[in-house]
């Protein structure tokens, strides 16, 4: 056999190389990533959804997250799959806003 029938399969070989760390590899890294973060939510963590809400998490069920949404005294609930959360926005702190704002006033004298 002389290379010149070996090339197509090596040439097609190469695309397929190529291919797999273009496309496939970092997609695979992202879905781990993604995967990860999920699993690490708590109570209190700010996320939004693959449909754009926003909101604190306040429940966690065994697939599902119960999200606090909302602004001031209006506040509403919306459960959402656990495959639904596209990022985490912040980690929820254990300090409740009235003690946030007690502290950044003291380190602001």
């Amino acid at each position: 056999m002389d290379f010149q029938q070996l090339y197509p399969f090596l040439m097609m070989a190469l695309v397929l190389v190529v291919f797999y760390f273009i496309l496939i590899r970092p997609q695979k890294k992202k879905e781990k990533a993604l995967k990860d973060m999920i699993s690490s939510l708590k109570i209190g963590d700010e996320v939004a959804s693959i449909g754009g809400i926003h909101g604190k998490i306040s429940r966690i069920k065994d697939n599902l997250f119960v999200l606090e949404t909302g602004i001031g005294t209006t506040k509403s609930y919306v459960t959402l799959e656990k495959s639904a959360i596209a990022r985490l926005i912040a980690e929820g702190s254990s300090q409740s806003p009235s003690d946030a704002d007690d502290s950044e006033k003291e380190s602001a004298d």
